[in-house]
């Protein structure tokens, strides 16, 4: 991909339908709480094929707050055995969301 052809791809309208799915899931956890306390972000369990562009816009368009940057990492699901029976985990994504200074997003609902 070209510098001007990425440059141009923030510019991309994206369907309002498509954003509204593309996070699946806030996750809380003690290394998500950390990360969040340590760098300003935010983590989320997002769709297998959702692009950082995508998960951008849908952040911005749901919590109205401003976007630094995005991180994403795929996790593959781990195998399990119970028994005689033998099961596999479904793969993750998982986005860490990096907000603006000064911009703040609380997920958990409790109030200060």
């Amino acid at each position: 991909m070209s510098a001007a052809n990425k440059f141009n791809s923030t510019r991309v309208k994206f369907d309002e339908g498509r954003l509204m799915q593309v996070l699946v899931a806030p996750i809380v956890s003690e290394k998500a709480t950390m990360i969040a306390e340590k760098s300003n972000s935010v983590t989320f369990k997002v769709l297998q094929d959702a692009t950082k562009f995508e998960i951008k816009a849908a952040v911005q368009l749901m919590f109205k707050v401003d976007v630094k940057a995005v991180a994403v990492v795929n996790i593959k699901g781990k195998t399990k055995r119970f028994g005689k029976s033998v099961g596999r985990r479904d793969n993750l994504r998982k986005a860490y969301v990096t907000l603006q200074p000064g911009q703040e997003l609380n997920i958990g609902g409790e109030s200060a």
